[in-house]
């Protein structure tokens, strides 16, 4: 079982720049936010997409999709979940 500890950390970061960022900068960058978002969830196996919602909770929706994944982590091992954790690490790193 990876720890999902560097991933929240990451992801919290990430969403609250989200939602401090000046209206300008965030219509700019909520596309690339929610497609993060849409990531993550499918990562976790969400079979659902998250809508698009506006930019306002871009933000949002990126914590709450890392909060489902790091909880599909805890339950998850193996090669295949280090592998999921490390590419939603590199996912929030890009995006930064």
């Amino acid at each position: 079982m990876p720890d999902p500890t560097p991933l929240l950390a990451a992801a919290e970061r990430l969403a609250d720049r989200f939602r401090t960022m000046p209206q300008s900068s965030l219509a700019r960058q909520a596309p690339a936010g929610l497609e993060l978002a849409r990531t993550l969830a499918r990562a976790s196996g969400a079979t659902a997409e998250i809508p698009d919602a506006g930019a306002f909770v871009v933000g949002d929706q990126i914590a709450v999709a890392a909060h489902d994944l790091a909880l599909t982590l805890t339950a998850s091992e193996g090669p295949e979940a280090d592998r999921v954790l490390a590419d939603a690490l590199k996912a929030i790193a890009e995006l930064r």
